[in-house]
């Protein structure tokens, strides 16, 4: 039996409520390795990405959700991207108020729904079968990525990756206006140059 306590808390709830975590929790059933997460965790990669350095299969996140009933969308969207960017599950958990915008479900290491609960103000249950593929390359080259390996193919002192000007743009014709963003291609040319 264990117990976690959220470690990035809302500025009310740090104020008025809460004293902080301070440590990860995980746990073990049947050979599946899990992390636990709370509140507005999710928007916090540092939190996830401190899961995967411990070898986590799958993390159990639960919110009330944000303040705002149709406000579940970065919620889900930050959810799927640390299961893609990190490599395993993420079992996110909201309760039924938030299930219009954001339903509860099961997402894959590829960031995609195994499964969700309906989209609609009631409570649901889903099951999902979660496991690890020891045959996917995408978390053992994270790790050698994130570890340092692009560091001997750096070039340093190179001309052209040491200016770093804005790029202008001229406008093709004089009936064309030029226009502020990002453009590519014929008529731009480096500030610096």
């Amino acid at each position: 039996m264990t117990r976690y306590d959220e470690r990035m808390l809302s500025n009310t709830k740090i104020t008025y409520m809460y004293a902080p975590g301070s440590a990860p929790v995980t746990f073990e059933v049947d050979g599946v390795r899990f992390g636990l997460s709370l509140g507005i965790e999710v928007h916090f990669p540092e939190t996830f990405i401190e899961y995967e350095q411990l070898d986590l299969d799958c993390v159990l996140f639960s919110t009330a959700g944000p303040p705002e009933r149709d406000g579940s969308g970065v919620f889900v969207t930050e959810a799927q991207a640390h299961a893609a960017t990190n490599s395993y599950w993420v079992s996110y958990a909201v309760d039924a108020l938030h299930a219009a915008s954001g339903p509860s479900g099961v997402i894959s290491p590829e960031g995609t729904w195994a499964t969700r609960c309906v989209r609609e103000e009631r409570s649901s249950v889903m099951i999902a079968e979660i496991f690890s593929d020891p045959e996917d390359p995408a978390r053992p080259w994270r790790r050698k990525a994130r570890a340092g390996i692009y560091e001997p193919h750096l070039v340093h002192d190179d001309p052209r990756s040491n200016n770093r000007s804005v790029v202008s743009c001229r406008p093709h014709s004089a009936s064309r206006t030029a226009r502020r963003g990002i453009v590519t291609g014929a008529g731009c040319r480096s500030s610096g140059a």
